[in-house]
Formats: structure tokens, C-alpha cells, sequence
């Protein structure tokens, strides 16, 4: 059977195929292929933005809308009828002394929180690589304040860290003198075992899958050429896990700007000045209804976390290029 030539245009052929048959070859034309689209593929795609419609509604309305007014609000000198102010509010809020010492306060807090989360939750998961006794107990009890609600978790801090509670009591049988831990330069420290106690044992979890997907063969080969256990680490494990450690330090980072709502249950709306965060403030700015002041809030705080994800992507990117490369 002779071969038909193809056309070329709106009716054009997509290829051909040979269709074997019990009298011998024959060649199979496909349907051609049409620029407009067949009845049935319009309805799946009406039918497909009909049932998205109440979802692109919903964040249309409660996610776009309030991120398009938080700009108007951050641009103007009023909440109604305001003239554009530029970068008025910008300057007036780095000029508010609440908002400079809540900025001060939440990065000294991040710098030391999410470093030490991601560090100790990596030195752990190392650790726990290794044949040691009782393995299974400490997973369990670094895990185990996942399960705690976030009421229970205040009142054990609360019994613990009172000025009459069971540290202090334990301090008086050595004649220290009673502190009062929520008041006073302890606080953060206070705080920051609270939030590495109940995000260590999720991010070493992480950590410990990371570290058993890494190729036993790269291994295998760093100790044929003489390398330690040091050198194995930083040469060939870090660039298999790399990926999970920007993930748990995105996920340590988001839990540290949650840490506020223990902050907030333990100490109130004004807690002492090494408590003071941006949430406080923005909270407070919120009961006074200053839509400027907080809309302005909202963007350099939604800019600096944009910038530093951004930069955990990048190094990221580096540290893992070898381990995609191959």
C-alpha cells in the first residue's frame, strides 16, 4: 500500500505507525491533530474551573485582598480618605522605640534559637546513628513534647520557672536566692529551652532519615581513601543532606516566630523588655486600630523573611551542587 504524504497545516498528520496484521504491514494513520479544542476537553476544563472557583474566591478574598490593602495602608497617611505619605511611615516606624526593641529582641532570638535547633537536632541524629543503649527510649523522649498541648506546656513552665517554683525551690537548698525568671535577664533563656525542648526531637528526626538516605558507596569509598569520621561528615554527608538542613532551618525559623504564643501565655501583652517581640507589638499595635503602623510592620517583616529564605536557598544550592551533579 503506497504511503500517503503528510499534510501540513490546520489538518496536519502527527505520525505514523505500522500496524502488523495477518496479511503482512500496513501503515496506521493517526487522527489528526485540530488547532481547536475537542467539546469534551472544554467541559473537563469548565468543569475543572467551576469546582476551583470557591477556592480562587476564598484566596482572592481572605489572602490577595488584604495583601493588596496592607500595601495601600503602608503607603497612605490614613486608613480613610489618606493622602500618599511615601516613606513617611517607614521613617516614623524606625523611629518608634516599641518597634526597634521588639525587632532587636525577636533576631537576637532567632540568631541563637535556630542555629542551636538545627546544630544540636544534627548532633543528635549523628549520635543516635550509632549502636547505643536504650536508642529507641531517647527517640521516644525527644519526640514526646510533640504531644504535649500548648496549655500543658506553659503550666509546666509556669511550675517550673515561678518565682516559688520547683527550680527556685531546689536553688534555695543551696542558698541561692530566688529569681524571678519571667522578669529578669533569664527570661530569654528561659524561652529558648522551651523552644529547643519542643522542636529538637522533629527536626532530629528529619535529620536521622536525611543521614540513612545518604549512598553507603560514597561512604565506603571516603574510608578506602583514608578519611575519618570528620571528613566524612563535611565531605560527602552534608552534600547528600543538605536539602533537609535548609528545610529543618526554614521550619526551625517558622517555629521561633511562633514561640510567641508561649511568650504571650506565660507573660502577658507586655512581658519584660527581653520578651518584648515583633508579635507583641504588632498584637498591641492591632488593639489600637493603627493600620499604618502595622501594615508598615507586616512588609519589612514579610521582606526580611523573604531575604533570608532567599539566602538559605542559595547556600543550599552550593553545598548540595555535587551531590546532584552525580
Amino acid at each position: 500500500m503506497p504511503k500517503r504524504k503528510e499534510k501540513k497545516g490546520r489538518f496536519a498528520f502527527r505520525r505514523r505507525e505500522e500496524k502488523r496484521t495477518p496479511e503482512g504491514k500496513e501503515d496506521v494513520l493517526f487522527l489528526p491533530k485540530r488547532k481547536r479544542l475537542s467539546a469534551e476537553l472544554r467541559n473537563r476544563r469548565r468543569a475543572t474551573w467551576f469546582f476551583l472557583s470557591p477556592s480562587i474566591a476564598g484566596v482572592t478574598l481572605f489572602f490577595v485582598a488584604p495583601f493588596v490593602m496592607v500595601f495601600y495602608y503602608a503607603f497612605t497617611s490614613a486608613a480613610v480618605n489618606g493622602e500618599f505619605a511615601g516613606l513617611d511611615n517607614f521613617k516614623a516606624l524606625f523611629q518608634n522605640n516599641a518597634f526597634t526593641l521588639a525587632a532587636v529582641n525577636t533576631v537576637i532570638l532567632l540568631v541563637i534559637a535556630v542555629p542551636a535547633a538545627v546544630l544540636l537536632a544534627l548532633f543528635l541524629a549523628i549520635l543516635l546513628e550509632r549502636e547505643l543503649p536504650g536508642k529507641s527510649f531517647l527517640r521516644s523522649a525527644f519526640l514526646s513534647p510533640l504531644m504535649v498541648p500548648v496549655a500543658s506546656v506553659v503550666l509546666i513552665w509556669q511550675v517550673l520557672f515561678h518565682q516559688n517554683g520547683v527550680i527556685n525551690t531546689f536553688l534555695g537548698g543551696f542558698g541561692i536566692e530566688a529569681v524571678d525568671w519571667f522578669h529578669s535577664p533569664w527570661s530569654r533563656f528561659v524561652v529558648l529551652l522551651l523552644y529547643l525542648w519542643k522542636n529538637l526531637g522533629y527536626n532530629m528526626i528529619l535529620f536521622t532519615a536525611a543521614i540513612a538516605s545518604v549512598p553507603r558507596e560514597q561512604l565506603e569509598i571516603a574510608e578506602l581513601e583514608g578519611a575519618g569520621p570528620f571528613r566524612k561528615f563535611f565531605s560527602v554527608k552534608i552534600h547528600y543532606i543538605s536539602s533537609t538542613v535548609l528545610f529543618v532551618t526554614v521550619l526551625s525559623l517558622i517555629s521561633a516566630m511562633k514561640i510567641f504564643r508561649e511568650v504571650y501565655l506565660l507573660t502577658g501583652s507586655y512581658p519584660y523588655e527581653t520578651l518584648y517581640l515583633l508579635q507583641h507589638f504588632m498584637n498591641n499595635t492591632f488593639r489600637s486600630m493603627d493600620y499604618q503602623k502595622l501594615s508598615t510592620a507586616a512588609i519589612l517583616l514579610a521582606l526580611a523573611m523573604s531575604i533570608v529564605i532567599a539566602v538559605l536557598f542559595v547556600v543550599e544550592r552550593r553545598l548540595g551542587k555535587d551531590a546532584k551533579n552525580e
